[in-house]
């Protein structure tokens, strides 16, 4: 089973991915790209490996949504430190998918070639991809809000401002493109473009709670540093949105989303 080489694949990459984040603290630009750059190669390489040997995309489980999650951070670590030279960014987005990667590894679950009749649609693919790039953008977003937090004791203003305002604005972007195609997504394999399913609930309460954030933070300087803690309270919601409600009595019991956890 494909699943049983995933270990190899981690480990390469996860080293590659320290080697990156160590270049980045030490200001070694050029080899903090190319190593964090080889090691989402090789993530990549092990992804589409799993898709073709799995026939489906891999995008069912928890696990596997998982995995393009720890994909995208270094991504979008590595977009940053490009663009902003942040050194800490990388370390940080690698712990992060680490973490992910961990929860992976010590909790595997069964990859089957199986895909539900409502899951074979040509939406299902980009709406996931859509959602998990956004995703890994609040997450680089968040650090930034917490680094400005725990480090800055003045308001959160100037260039690291700026860059988590526009991962946020990117992020949002993105997950409302991917809500736009999961209501096409819906109509298609339900009949209707919004149930208000326990899902769909969250994903629009962690939209409306990023669009809060952002008029905050564009429109009323003098409180950024709630603006920083709204959007640490805005990735909590998103957290809750992608995998806490599976864990809801309600969600167990009527919502169609529950087949992430199968």
């Amino acid at each position: 089973m494909i699943w049983d080489y995933f270990i190899y694949f981690a480990i390469a990459a996860i080293v590659l991915w320290c080697v990156g984040a160590w270049a980045s603290w030490q200001k070694r630009f050029t080899l903090a790209c190319t190593t964090t750059l080889a090691g989402i190669l090789i993530f990549l390489i092990y992804i589409v490996i799993m898709w073709v040997a799995l026939q489906r995309p891999p995008m069912r489980t928890m696990g596997e949504t998982r995995l393009w999650y720890s994909l995208f951070l270094p991504m979008t670590g590595m977009v940053v430190y490009g663009r902003w030279r942040y050194r800490w960014i990388l370390p940080l987005t690698t712990i992060m998918a680490i973490v992910f990667v961990g929860i992976n590894l010590l909790r595997p679950e069964i990859h089957s070639k199986a895909l539900m009749p409502a899951l074979q649609s040509p939406w299902f693919a980009p709406h996931v991809i859509a959602y998990m790039i956004a995703y890994a953008l609040m997450g680089a977003a968040t650090l930034i809000a917490i680094y400005e937090l725990a480090f800055r004791k003045k308001t959160a203003s100037g260039t690291s401002g700026q860059s988590k305002d526009d991962l946020v604005c990117a992020g949002l972007a993105l997950l409302t493109l991917g809500m736009l195609m999961g209501a096409l997504w819906a109509k298609e394999a339900w009949g209707h473009y919004w149930a208000w399913d326990p899902k769909e609930t969250w994903a629009a309460v962690t939209w409306l709670s990023y669009l809060a954030y952002l008029h905050l933070a564009r429109y009323d300087k003098q409180h950024q540093r709630l603006a920083c803690w709204m959007l640490i309270v805005s990735f909590c919601l998103l957290q809750m949105c992608w995998w806490g409600i599976n864990y809801l009595p309600s969600a167990q019991a009527t919502s169609v989303h529950t087949y992430s956890m199968q």
